[in-house]
């Protein structure tokens, strides 16, 4: 490959965090009469909330069943889940606590597990870095006699803990301890920060030889140097409460040679933090977890995989292809379609090779009823490209109705087994008729908006659909249907909160709501695709009895018209821009505008919301937003220096006033919000290309110390060029991420090899208890090329993974702030 030495300087490290937050069972009961709780439970990097699910009440085996995907936008140690019990008036008790190393982050993958909650102790819950430089002298006494000095220099720390929300006010002690000493000394407190600067030096007597008289405080032999250490402790000031430990490193001075020893170290529990306490009667928590650490190469390490994959649609058959060999070999099918679906669309190939699969999977289905029902690689692919393509679409269309039933709830249920005592039936479906209807009529009303992408797919399957069923006028409707109702529509009703319509799993009866409502919206959907609708069909009776409030041919004649507008193969320009998009919302802090009556610029807690128009915000949720900014003045969106107001997580809205300045709740949440601000004013023609990292403060821009509040930035923007914003894909990190499902399944790859020369040879596969036999090799010598080619490009970019990887581990040298020492050193 003709790329320069120097690009693995521009390898990007990129992490994404997926999963579940299950249930918890067996959590410890009050010890009054209400046993009960009322429980959440948190994600937390280290100790930096990152999400945390809704309030789960009266119980002590909450189910949760939150779904969670975000990218990690920092370094961390530990991944831990708190659950949390809720206290109005007091502060939230920590439950109990699952705390995961990140290098164990893969024992867990891909399966749901149970863990053990442990207690949560404080000084266990610890933080961020330290910089140390160790010295020992010799020095000559008065009476000419020599003794060791051991020179201390904190130097800084970086990622402290934030207290409460806000940075912590820290200081250090450092102490020189022993058998029968324990000497310290403290740093200045440093206000309001999670970087502190110290550069403290303190002087310690190490040993004095046994010929001198004069007694101190202590006396050390040479040899007991040995059982010598250095200690430096982390603390909070607490001011009027009990100062919070916030870590410790110890050093072992033996390890100091005569030269200068200098060093990064990760804050470690206190040693006797974690008491030895039942693990059992704290409960435990199921959890679903999958870590991914992305190494990306430079674009062009990826042109020959990239065109392989591309190239998949051309190949005859499609099963001999590489993006359908990848579906074959790996085991969670999520891991290998997401990304291939990604890279697809981003390269504008996606319609094409599911036209392909959907081809090949249609000769094998017999009965049009079944048409695309199973969980294939067709319906897989079709699941994810709805995902990404019709977000915006779902937001259009269900967003505000779900928003009506989830928050205010009327009773619908209509299962007599169900019904509690003084329930009226009657109201129930009335409640249940008027929801059922309203969603239906949104739904088919809404194929104006529907994406351009999805009808281009729609219109390709009824099309394969009538090939193969010439002779049933209906399957051309089921075919689009059992995607856009039963895979598309009535998921996103069942789980608003999978597709970002809302922010919580719903609670228990709001979801067997729209349980119910999804149901009918199953059923209403193919009733367009059926020659007769046979009520008879309906699993329970009661479901039955309710659809006798339905008018069928009213009902029928919608679906279809719906059905036929999304998947017609006249191309439309799609509407969906017609009315701003909703995009992001939630609530954090921003720096006031104007001035307080003392002078004083502060920060006020405002709700903020993105459309594809303007960003707004306001005083709460639901009320007029006080302040707007239109997308297309927005000039730059960019992080600001913590220095700056001495808070972490902030960012700044750089637009033609003067910049907004915003601090978010951590640092997804900060990340997240400048990805979607940038994204959608990319494309603004007076984007900056420079920007001031810091704020005007005093008279002078506090980042170059220009004077002028109008100068010109003295840092590059680091939005890039401007890009195309409907879909934000990164297609190099996908096609790394396929060449890592590749490289893991290398085994498999060569035993599919072995199975195509098998058929060659034998006419067909050895019958062996091998995964290989499992297969779909239509034709071997096809296959056999392509695995040839996969092959070969794994090799080479294995290559270049692992020239990147000895150039990385030679530069982060042990010790390093990339690199930081872990644990007691000896």
């Amino acid at each position: 490959m003709a790329a320069g030495e120097g690009a693995e300087e521009e390898v990007r490290v990129l992490q994404t965090l997926r999963g579940k937050i299950c249930q918890a069972k067996n959590l410890v009961p009050y010890s009054g009469p209400n046993k009960m709780r009322d429980c959440f439970c948190t994600i937390n990097l280290d100790q930096e909330e990152v999400y945390r699910t809704q309030v789960v009440e009266k119980s002590l085996s909450p189910f949760f069943g939150e779904e969670f995907y975000f990218e990690i936008p920092r370094i961390f140690q530990c991944l831990s889940f708190y659950v949390y019990d809720k206290n109005v008036l007091q502060r939230d008790l920590r439950i109990g606590k699952v705390a995961i190393k990140k290098e164990d982050l893969s024992l867990y993958s891909g399966k749901e597990n149970w863990f053990m909650l442990q207690p949560v102790d404080s000084n266990s819950e610890v933080q961020g870095k330290v910089h140390l430089e160790l010295k020992l002298n010799e020095l000559i006494t008065d009476n000419g006699s020599v003794c060791q000095q051991l020179v201390v220099q904190l130097k800084e720390c970086h990622g402290l803990p934030l207290i409460n929300g806000q940075n912590c006010d820290p200081y250090a002690t450092v102490s020189v301890v022993g058998p029968s000493r324990n000497d310290q000394k403290k740093t200045k407190v440093k206000k309001k920060t999670s970087n502190p600067q110290f550069n403290e030096t303190f002087y310690f007597e190490v040993t004095r030889s046994s010929s001198y008289t004069k007694k101190s405080q202590f006396q050390v032999e040479e040899e007991d140097i040995e059982k010598l250490e250095v200690r430096v402790d982390l603390w909070n000031n607490g001011n009027l409460v009990q100062d919070l430990f916030l870590g410790e490193i110890r050093i072992p001075v033996k390890v100091l040679g005569s030269d200068s020893f200098q060093a990064w170290y990760l804050l470690q529990p206190r040693e006797n933090g974690n008491k030895s306490t039942k693990i059992d009667d704290h409960g435990s928590l199921r959890l679903n977890i999958c870590y991914a650490e992305d190494h990306v190469l430079p674009s062009e390490y990826y042109v020959s995989l990239r065109d392989l994959l591309l190239k998949s649609s051309d190949v005859e058959p499609i099963s001999a292809s590489a993006a359908y060999i990848l579906a074959e070999v790996c085991r969670d099918k999520f891991d290998a379609i997401l990304p291939l679906v990604r890279v697809l669309l981003h390269h504008h190939t996606l319609v094409q090779f599911v036209t392909a699969v959907a081809e090949l999977e249609l000769k094998d289905t017999q009965e049009a009823n079944t048409i695309f029902r199973g969980n294939s690689l067709t319906t897989r692919c079709l699941d994810e490209m709805m995902k990404i393509v019709g977000k915006h679409y779902l937001k259009v269309t269900l967003k505000p109705i779900l928003d009506e039933i989830c928050e205010n709830p009327k009773p619908c249920e209509i299962d007599p087994l169900k019904l509690r005592e003084g329930d009226n039936v009657e109201v129930h479906k009335e409640n249940l008729r008027c929801y059922v209807d309203k969603v239906f009529k949104t739904v088919v009303q809404s194929s104006i908006s529907c994406p351009t992408l999805m009808c281009d797919v729609f219109c390709s399957l009824r099309r394969l659909a009538a090939e193969r069923f010439p002779n049933d006028p209906h399957v051309q409707y089921s075919a689009v249907s059992s995607f856009v109702f039963l895979r598309f529509f009535a998921v996103a009703v069942v789980s608003p909160h999978t597709f970002h319509l809302r922010p919580h799993h719903p609670d228990a009866q709001t979801s067997r709501t729209l349980t119910l409502i999804s149901k009918a919206i199953q059923t209403l959907g193919s009733w367009g695709s059926l020659s007769k609708s046979k009520l008879s069909s309906f699993k329970e009776t009661f479901m039955c009895e309710f659809f006798k409030m339905f008018q069928e041919e009213e009902y029928v004649e919608a679906v279809k018209k719906f059905l036929d507008e999304v998947s017609s193969s006249e191309s439309k320009e799609p509407n969906i821009m017609s009315e701003p998009v909703h995009l992001k919302e939630g609530e954090m802090y921003k720096r006031a505008q104007g001035r307080t009556r003392i002078g004083k610029k502060n920060f006020k807690k405002r709700w903020f919301c993105l459309t594809s128009r303007e960003l707004t915000y306001h005083k709460q949720q639901d009320k007029e937003a006080i302040y707007a900014i239109p997308v297309k003045n927005i000039l730059a969106v960019e992080k600001l220096e913590e220095s700056a107001f001495n808070k972490k997580n902030m960012f700044q809205v750089i637009h033609v006033e003067k910049p907004l300045y915003v601090q978010a709740n951590n640092c997804v949440e900060a990340s997240e919000w400048i990805e979607a601000l940038c994204r959608v004013s990319r494309c603004n023609q007076k984007r900056l290309n420079v920007y001031h990292p810091s704020a005007f403060l005093n008279g002078n821009w506090l980042c170059c110390k220009a004077t002028s509040e109008h100068s010109v930035g003295c840092t590059p923007c680091t939005a890039g060029v401007p890009a195309e914003i409907q879909l934000e894909i990164d297609g190099d990190r996908e096609t790394e991420r396929i060449y890592s499902l590749f490289a893991i399944n290398m085994t498999k790859l060569q035993k599919m090899e072995e199975a195509c020369g098998s058929i060659a040879v034998y006419q067909g596969p050895r019958k062996e208890p091998d995964d290989y036999s499992n297969f779909k090799i239509e034709d071997s010598v096809a296959t056999f090329q392509t695995l040839q080619q996969i092959i070969s490009v794994v090799e080479e970019l294995n290559e270049h993974h692992d020239r990147y990887r000895k150039k990385r581990s030679c530069n982060a040298k042990y010790g390093s702030e990339e690199n930081p020492i872990v644990g007691k050193i000896s």
